[in-house]
């Protein structure tokens, strides 16, 4: 069988975390920061976890992920 290949935008946004879940960065961090509060800054600066639902299909993308 050939080897399946990754989609390379998909590998550039999303990381599985050590338990085989997706990383990813939040938006909203690009322009236009003066008029957003402070709290809301901070907060998309962090990584967070990709949504369940969308699980699946990600993994589909990344079939050389760590985790299966």
């Amino acid at each position: 069988m050939p080897k399946m290949k990754t989609r390379s935008a998909v590998a550039k946004r999303f990381s599985m975390t050590g338990t085989g879940k997706f990383k990813r960065r939040r938006k909203n961090l690009r322009h236009i920061l003066e008029k957003k509060p402070h709290k809301v800054k901070k907060r998309n600066g962090k990584a967070d976890l990709v949504h369940a639902s969308d699980h699946n299909s990600i993994k589909r993308m990344l079939p050389y992920a760590a985790k299966n």
